[in-house]
């Protein structure tokens, strides 16, 4: 008898991973490049909000949906309820090719990118080399249990919060040159509005670093009292991102004019650092640049680590049904853990951290997940009409309009992206639709096994 997964992730376990799969690179990473699209303070902090609000209102309906079907695999499990195998298994595909190992890519790049500022990683082959060994690492310690992962994930969110929280209070309250003055800084007309396009283009690189309010349901499977727990983790960890992202850019922007976040991580000054680090110096000194490095090694870290936990889940859901790989499907006799597909995530997230650089990886994330976020959030409409009388522990705060709403804009979005950037998008839809003809290959051998 093959195993089974265990209920062993708590409430705190479930919350850690909503917020440290959220928080990585982005809130250090993505404010010059906003800034540099819509031209202004108070328009990147609206657009902060915006990402915050619209990534809130489809973790509500995911809500619903992990709540009614607690299954490991999350949005797999809900379109195959919802629209049938196809549609499941394309999501799987995207998730198995691109979604979760692009985004375990990006952490381990990005986290490298930060550590070589300040240590010299040529002796172990640069920061390729040093990406792929981290991947292996973190999904080595994944192998060992559900309960160790969630643990280590707990602890490492919780020193997440505690930094990002400590340097906006640090600015706040040690840097001298700060000033609010700042936010009436602008490069553009005296409107202080760029164009719809640029607006898009800035909430797509805000998505980013919100994105991985999607992946707890994904171990839905594995989390105690999970009609309850689940809900509660989804709106009160969103809830938390918007407001510590919102007071973290604040603070940039009252510690830096803002021509200084403008040059930040620019092509023109190579030399550049990053907004956070430039704005931690402002009160730590020189001294800002290790303890920032640190800090942004130690915080991408944590978002890939919870990715590698939540992602191997979807491909061990998808084997279990017959629509992928068996092998997939096993669990480790003594660790009750998917380690094979575990195993396999790992490989595709070295060959995808060792081609592509941060900014593509994330936009071919970030646009392929996109799609299916707004699929699984129809599922709630599709649902309460299909399963009517179902037992709904929790039901999509502002039914109906919030999640018409949320698929409204996720579609407005997609659309900005295929015209704003052709190329990631094209890639993003080739590497789903090349998942058609698979399908039917897996329905078949596996119909036959």
């Amino acid at each position: 008898m093959s195993k089974e997964l265990v209920r062993g992730l708590s409430l705190v376990d479930a919350a850690s991973i909503v917020v440290g799969s959220i928080i990585g690179t982005g809130v250090f990473l993505k404010t010059s490049t906003m800034s540099s699209l819509v031209g202004s303070p108070g328009m990147v902090i609206l657009i902060w909000i915006v990402a915050g609000l619209l990534s809130l209102a489809g973790a509500l309906a995911y809500a619903e949906l992990g709540s009614l079907m607690p299954s490991a695999g999350g949005e797999y499990v809900y379109l195959k309820e919802g629209y049938g195998d196809l549609w499941a298994f394309l999501y799987g595909w995207m998730r198995f090719w691109i979604g979760s190992p692009g985004s375990i890519a990006a952490y381990a790049v990005g986290a490298m990118t930060f550590l070589s500022g300040a240590v010299d990683l040529t002796p172990i082959g640069g920061k390729p080399a040093a990406a792929v060994i981290v991947i292996i690492f973190f999904s080595a310690l994944n192998c060992l249990s559900v309960a160790f992962g969630g643990r280590l994930n707990s602890i490492m969110t919780g020193l997440k919060l505690m930094m990002i929280i400590g340097l906006s209070l640090g600015i706040f309250f040690f840097t001298k040159e700060g000033s609010f003055s700042h936010f009436s800084d602008k490069t553009i007309s005296s409107n202080g509005f760029a164009g719809w396009a640029a607006f898009g283009s800035a909430t797509l690189a805000a998505l980013w670093a919100y994105d991985g309010w999607n992946n707890l349901p994904m171990v839905a499977g594995e989390i105690k009292n999970p009609q309850r727990n689940i809900p509660l983790s989804l709106g009160l960890g969103m809830v938390m991102i918007l407001a510590i992202y919102c007071v973290a850019n604040i603070a940039y922007f009252y510690a830096l004019p803002f021509i200084e976040i403008l040059n930040a991580n620019s092509d023109a000054f190579p030399d550049a650092l990053p907004v956070a680090t430039k704005a931690a110096m402002t009160f730590l000194g020189q001294s800002g640049i290790t303890i920032l490095s640190a800090a942004f090694v130690f915080s991408a870290l944590g978002a890939m680590n919870g990715s590698i936990m939540t992602g191997a889940r979807v491909p061990y859901a998808m084997a279990k049904d017959g629509l992928f790989f068996r092998q997939l499907a096993n669990v480790n006799e003594a660790s009750l853990v998917p380690v094979f597909s575990i195993i396999v995530q790992g490989a595709v997230s070295i060959l995808l951290a060792l081609s592509g650089t941060f900014d593509q990886l994330t936009n071919y994330v970030v646009f392929s997940a996109w799609i299916f976020y707004a699929m699984v959030t129809g599922v709630v409409f599709v649902l309460r009409k299909k399963m009517p009388d179902a037992v709904r522990p929790y039901k999509t705060l502002g039914y109906p309009v919030v999640p018409i709403i949320f698929i409204i804009l996720a579609i407005l979005l997609l659309i900005n992206t295929v015209v704003e950037s052709p190329k990631e998008s094209l890639i993003g839809l080739a590497f789903i639709t090349a998942g058609v003809p698979f399908f039917f290959i897996f329905k078949k051998v596996n119909a036959k096994s």
